[in-house]
C-alpha cells in the first residue's frame, strides 16, 4: 500500500494524490477515509504515528516498479486472507469497499 507523509504546508489531499503518483505512477479519485491507526512507541523518544487509509479509485495510469514498489499486484477485496499484512487492514479495506460502494 503506498503511504507517506503529508510535508510542512502541504494539504491532505495533495499529498495523497503526490504519494501515490511517486510510489505508483496511478492517478486516483480519492473518495473519503476508510480508516486509520495509530502506532504507539514501545520505548521512550520515536514519536507517535497517526495512519489514515482513504477509499479511492483508480483513475488512470499502471503501476511502475521503482525504489518505493518493487513489486504490485491487484487484490479483489475480501481476498486478503492469506496475505501477510499490517493489522486492520482487513477491515480497512472492507470500509473502503462499503465507501465505493456506496459512492
Amino acid at each position: 500500500m503506498p503511504g507517506g507523509r503529508v510535508e510542512f504546508g502541504e494539504a491532505l489531499h495533495v499529498a495523497l494524490h503526490r504519494e501515490i503518483a511517486e510510489e505508483t505512477a496511478l492517478t486516483v479519485e480519492i473518495v473519503g477515509l476508510s480508516g486509520w491507526r495509530e502506532v504507539l512507541p514501545k520505548a521512550g523518544g520515536g514519536g507517535h504515528y497517526v495512519i489514515m487509509s482513504f477509499a479511492a479509485r483508480w483513475i488512470a495510469g499502471e503501476p511502475v516498479l521503482n525504489d518505493e514498489l518493487d513489486d504490485f499486484a491487484w487484490h479483489v477485496p475480501g481476498t486478503l486472507s492469506g496475505l501477510q499484512t499490517t493489522e486492520g487492514l482487513a477491515e480497512i479495506v472492507a470500509s473502503a469497499r462499503s465507501i465505493i460502494a456506496g459512492t
